[in-house]
């Protein structure tokens, strides 16, 4: 691959890290492929049990590469559809990873960088960490790549309406403070904390681990209690034979 690369951290653990630090990670049309064919890759291997999702250089993403986006003034209506349809399926292919996945971030992590860090289950950031819905900002839909979805269900709708309409940056303190992350860490230490807790979620049955992340996931939306409930003792009982180690 091109734009990203894919190393074994600790066992059980895999890097996936976003790589063209000369352009702040910037996303491009390639890269968007990339990320779907590695998120492939990662669950057919059942030796990678979690993921540590993160940014070579200065910053985690700086979004879609102004460079390149220099170009659509020029391309067909079709083909800006098929950018964009790529786009979202990379974002979806990470967020729908039966195995859990770990946003480290640090420095921007701006437009569609923001909604690859939101795709993620866990975020940590770095003290340098910036946060940004900037599509506004560019004359387009504060509602992009899944922001729209994600940010509601993380701050509410009132602060994510502020967040989509102004592009306001949020750092890294008021990230963990309104629940877009779990908690900050120093950049030095970022990667390593990141890896020790991908570490210990891989220390657990894969299978457990898959169905909780299944059950959570689908639970957010439940229409109810008893749906949540029915749909976690499906995924108990399913368990119970094979895997109970007391």
């Amino acid at each position: 691959m091109n734009t990203l690369r894919l190393d074994d951290s600790r066992p059980g653990v895999v890097r996936l890290t976003l790589h063209r630090p000369d352009r702040l990670n910037a996303m491009t049309a390639e890269m968007f492929v990339e990320l779907a064919e590695a998120a492939e890759r990662i669950r057919l291997d059942d030796s990678i049990r979690a993921v540590v999702l993160c940014g070579a250089g200065a910053g985690f993403c700086a979004g879609y590469d102004v460079e390149a986006a220099k170009d659509f003034a020029a391309t067909s209506t079709a083909q800006l559809l098929d950018l964009q349809d790529s786009a979202w399926r990379a974002l979806h292919a990470i967020y729908s990873l039966p195995k859990p996945v770990i946003a480290a971030v640090h420095g921007a992590a701006v437009g569609g960088g923001f909604s690859l860090s939101l795709a993620a289950d866990i975020r940590l950031a770095g003290a340098s960490a910036r946060f940004q819905a900037i599509f506004i900002r560019r004359g387009l839909s504060g509602a992009d790549l899944g922001t729209s979805w994600f940010l509601p269900r993380m701050v509410g709708t009132g602060l994510a309406a502020e967040l989509l309409y102004t592009g306001r940056p949020v750092y890294a303190e008021e990230a963990v403070r309104i629940g877009i992350a779990n908690r900050t860490v120093a950049d030095e230490v970022l990667l390593d904390e990141a890896d020790e807790l991908a570490g210990r979620i891989a220390e657990h049955a894969p299978l457990a681990v898959a169905l909780t992340k299944r059950s959570l996931r689908a639970n957010v939306d439940a229409p109810s209690l008893l749906t949540a409930l029915e749909l976690e003792s499906r995924a108990q009982v399913s368990l119970m034979h094979q895997q109970l180690n007391f």
